[in-house]
């Protein structure tokens, strides 16, 4: 059972427990009664509300015959996981908040939201900026979302409009 665990790291521990309770017919109210602890807390914690403590941890493992600290190490790894997008979030480029009037800059997941970035600075930004913008990304994003792998001279149009 363990080793099909692996396939949820980073996942908070409660969605794995709710599908485990699903596949062995278990309902969490009985379920949290057996393992000495109010429904509350085990509904909390599959609804990604609350995490794993290491004593709630063992206590699930035992009552699912698992191995000790399955749960835990789940939880460690959402937490890991967890701790990561938000280092990510605040290595954020030094753009001008001008730039991004549109949206709170905070919430920005700049991995993710690369190509919708890169086309805002390239058509909007200022040489600095697009400087920020190689640097953080590197010339192979820069070239996917422009075209072009270095940023001479590179300004998208903000509108394409064709003439007829």
């Amino acid at each position: 059972m363990q080793n099909t665990f692996e396939s949820y790291y980073g996942i908070h521990p409660g969605r794995v427990l709710e599908r485990e309770l699903k596949k062995r017919h278990l309902k969490k109210g009985p379920f949290a009664i057996s393992v000495g602890e109010y429904p509350q807390v085990i509904n909390e914690v599959t609804k990604a509300r609350r995490g794993l403590s290491p004593m709630l941890s063992l206590k699930i493992d035992q009552a699912l015959g698992l191995e000790n600290g399955a749960f835990y190490l789940l939880q460690a790894h959402y937490d890991i996981d967890q701790a990561q997008k938000k280092l990510n979030k605040q290595e954020a480029p030094a753009f001008r908040k001008e730039l991004f009037w549109d949206t709170d800059m905070k919430k920005i997941d700049w991995s993710k939201q690369y190509k919708a970035v890169i086309q805002r600075v390239f058509e909007r930004g200022n040489e600095d900026e697009k400087q920020a913008a190689l640097d953080y990304y590197g010339s192979d994003k820069i070239l996917e979302v422009t075209g072009r792998d270095n940023i001479d001279g590179i300004s998208l149009k903000i509108m394409a409009h064709t003439q007829t």
